[in-house]
């Protein structure tokens, strides 16, 4: 049996092929430049041409694809975005428009093609990694299910911040089902409000199986959680520190017991520091952190959290955990550096695993059995090449 999960970031796109025949740590693995970054690049690289632009597909991430478009835009170089596609900037369309793009219907858009550059915009990309792993000999034509993150603000109401609707729906979430898998759905049952994760199920047509979509932080701290060290603690906090997102969850023997939400460029470590000993102790709250520009906080329990019953304070995932190597204060928190598997950057595919475990039980008994150290044969790929 085999699975494809993506774990979508604002950097990188993190890819890991699942095959039940084979130990964890054999499994192929690919940590590529993320679709908004691909994006990023491609305009940087156009933009001395000064050629007009023409943006189509689906809602992707922002950040440096979002960047470049608007710099296209300042430029004065034309650039025409189809309503799904502009999205990616704001749902808002006409906030978009005020930006100098114009917005075409999908009839304009052939018109247009020969006078253009064209990009077409979306997450995950299906038929690209099904070629990249062909040529290497490996095919995904026998997959059993796919599983992809991508982090999404969610489709807020004018004049509600994405920031607030984004820990509304976090919320609803957690005490609907107090468990990370909460995050994940089947393509059929994802919310009409969360857009993005929407517009992966849209942009991923004819699939030969099953498609799981989840949100990139919970799918992190879910695979920090296969880390041994980690999992023997029934208690933790887990904090991933992503390349646009920091994000910590309080978890206990009854789920998530707390939880908080920050941009990574609006914080220094003690800061993040500062938060964490205030979700240990049950005394943070939402405005602690929505009005210095984060997200938000949520907490469930007002039971303390005690540090220094253990080896260390808080388990430590994501791409710019280093955040937490630079403190030379006496007072600051001990992280434990957690490898699931012995890849951190692989993190949130192994959350993709387990929560497609959950939501396709008949795969649930070879997967929990690879995650908790019983699947796989122990055999290398080229023991068993198919």
């Amino acid at each position: 049996m085999k699975i494809l999960t993506v774990d979508i970031g604002t950097g990188t796109q993190d890819i890991f092929l699942y095959d039940s025949n084979l130990d964890l740590e054999n499994g192929f693995k690919l940590v590529l430049p993320s679709p908004t970054m691909m994006v990023h690049r491609r305009l940087k690289q156009s933009l001395h041409t000064r050629t007009p632009i023409l943006l189509s597909g689906h809602q992707m991430g922002g950040g440096p694809s979002a960047w470049a478009i608007e710099e296209y835009a300042r430029a004065g170089i034309p650039v025409y975005m189809t309503p799904s596609a502009a999205t990616t900037l704001n749902d808002e369309l006409e906030k978009v428009e005020a930006l100098g793009i114009r917005i075409v219907s999908e009839d304009e858009v052939e018109g247009l093609r020969s006078k253009v550059e064209s990009v077409e915009m979306k997450d995950f990309d299906f038929e690209l990694i099904s070629k990249t792993f062909k040529d290497y000999g490996v095919s995904l034509d026998d997959l059993s299910a796919i599983a992809v993150a991508v982090f999404d603000h969610g489709n807020a109401p004018p004049g509600v911040s994405d920031r607030q609707f984004r820990f509304d729906y976090l919320d609803e979430r957690i005490r609907a089902k107090n468990s990370l898998s909460a995050f994940a759905y089947l393509s059929n049952d994802v919310p009409k409000i969360m857009t993005r994760l929407q517009s992966v199920v849209d942009s991923a047509d004819e699939l030969p199986c099953p498609l799981i979509v989840m949100d990139t932080a919970p799918a992190a701290v879910l695979g920090a959680g296969f880390d041994p060290v980690v999992a023997d603690r029934k208690q933790k906090i887990i904090c991933n520190v992503g390349n646009f997102h920091t994000l910590a969850f309080r978890l206990g023997e009854k789920g998530i017991e707390g939880v908080f939400e920050h941009h990574t460029g609006e914080i220094d470590l003690p800061k993040l520091e500062g938060l964490i000993r205030k979700l240990a102790d049950g005394s943070l709250k939402h405005q602690d952190v929505f009005d210095d520009m984060g997200h938000g906080a949520l907490m469930y329990s007002d039971v303390v959290f005690e540090f220094g019953k253990d080896e260390f304070d808080v388990v430590v995932t994501g791409p710019r955990r280093g955040m937490f190597t630079n403190s030379q204060s006496t007072n600051s928190l001990r992280p434990y550096f957690a490898v699931p598997f012995g890849d951190m950057m692989i993190a949130g595919c192994f959350g993709l695993l387990a929560a497609t475990a959950e939501i396709l039980p008949d795969l649930a008994k070879s997967i929990l059995g690879s995650l908790r150290g019983g699947g796989g044969r122990g055999v290398a790929p080229w023991d068993n090449p198919a």
